[in-house]
């Protein structure tokens, strides 16, 4: 009731950075990348929204402007909350503000997650658990990439030319087989004994 619809198409910005951080949202359908930018213009893929997903809540309490950029990477539908109006239902209804706080709560669990992903981990250790979150049980499993593999890669916070040489270097090492779009993992078993303790 306090959400107001906006509509997107393929490749519309939501908000892009510097943009005024005037209220958050809540994906009805469609998908959503927020990434940040370089000088160079090179990106790196902070999250991907989901339906069902809030994003942009935890920024309204902090900051005036967005630090990165929202945009659809298909036809979406977002609920736009307005962060003053918002507040004045935190004060009046406790529900509320205890939904939001175990919201933020888990933000910060996977945003902690992403960030020793990136950081700790190396090119190769992220996409095999990636194709490990995708995988069911520990045989064979087909993926279908629901991106492109220039995306992935953004992703995964690397560029395409690293992420096809390591696809290579897995495919090679009889890990896995590429075509196209679809990956079929040929046994993850082994996937998950070179992740080690890195599987979460």
């Amino acid at each position: 009731r306090l959400g107001k619809l906006r509509t997107l198409n393929k490749d519309d910005f939501l908000f892009q950075a510097e943009d005024p951080a005037t209220g958050f949202f809540h994906l009805q359908d469609g998908e959503i990348r927020v990434f940040k930018m370089d000088d160079q213009g090179k990106e790196v893929e902070v999250v991907r929204i989901l339906p069902n997903d809030f994003f942009g809540e935890a920024i309204v309490f902090v900051q005036e402007r967005f630090p990165s950029y929202a945009q659809a990477v298909k036809d979406s539908r977002v609920l736009y909350f307005e962060k003053e109006t918002f507040f004045k239902e935190l004060e009046k209804d406790p529900s509320l503000a205890k939904f939001f706080l175990i919201l933020l709560a888990k933000k910060c669990v996977v945003l902690n997650q992403r960030i020793e992903a990136l950081e700790l981990r190396t090119v190769r250790q992220r996409l095999i658990q990636y194709l490990i979150a995708g995988c069911q049980g520990y045989g064979r499993c087909l993926i279908e990439l629901p991106m492109r593999k220039g995306e992935l890669a953004k992703l995964l916070g690397t560029i395409s030319e690293t992420l096809s040489r390591n696809l290579k270097q897995l495919q090679d090492e009889g890990l896995i087989s590429v075509s196209g779009n679809s990956i079929q993992v040929l046994d993850c078993s082994r996937l998950r004994e070179e992740l080690g303790d890195y599987l979460i």
